[in-house]
C-alpha cells in the first residue's frame, strides 16, 4: 500500500483563529478559503455576496455548514432551510443541495469523509 499523503493545513495550528476574518467578501461573488484537508475531511470558508450562490449538486460525504455571518437558503432534497448567523445545518451524503445567500454570508464547510 502506498504511503499516505502528508496532511494539508493551511492555518497555524494550536492557535485560536477568527474565522469570518480569514475571508473577505467580494461584489458579486463567491470566495472560497481551504483552511484543512487530509483523508478525514476538509475544512474550507466561503464568503458570498447576497444573492449568489452555489448551483444543486451533491456529494459522497456529509457536510456541515456552520453559518458565521448573514443569512442563507440550504435547499436540501428540494426543501429550504433558512439558516443564520451561530447555525449549524448538516447536509446529509448523497442528497442534492445547493446554497442561495440571502444577504452577504459567510460559512465554514465541514466536509466529513467516511469509508464506503
Amino acid at each position: 500500500m502506498p504511503p499516505s499523503p502528508p496532511k494539508r493545513r493551511r492555518i497555524a495550528a494550536a492557535k485560536a483563529h477568527d474565522l469570518a476574518a480569514l475571508v473577505d467578501y467580494s461584489e458579486g461573488s463567491i470566495v472560497s478559503r481551504t483552511l484543512a484537508e487530509n483523508k478525514a475531511g476538509t475544512l474550507t470558508l466561503f464568503a458570498f455576496d447576497a444573492d449568489q450562490g452555489l448551483s444543486e449538486h451533491s456529494a459522497p460525504y456529509d457536510a456541515a455548514v456552520q453559518v458565521l455571518d448573514g443569512e442563507a437558503d440550504l435547499i436540501i432534497g428540494g426543501k429550504p432551510v433558512r439558516a443564520a448567523a451561530g447555525q449549524l445545518v448538516v447536509m446529509p451524503a448523497n442528497i442534492p443541495h445547493a446554497v442561495k445567500a440571502i444577504t452577504r454570508f459567510k460559512m465554514l464547510l465541514t466536509m466529513l469523509r467516511a469509508k464506503p
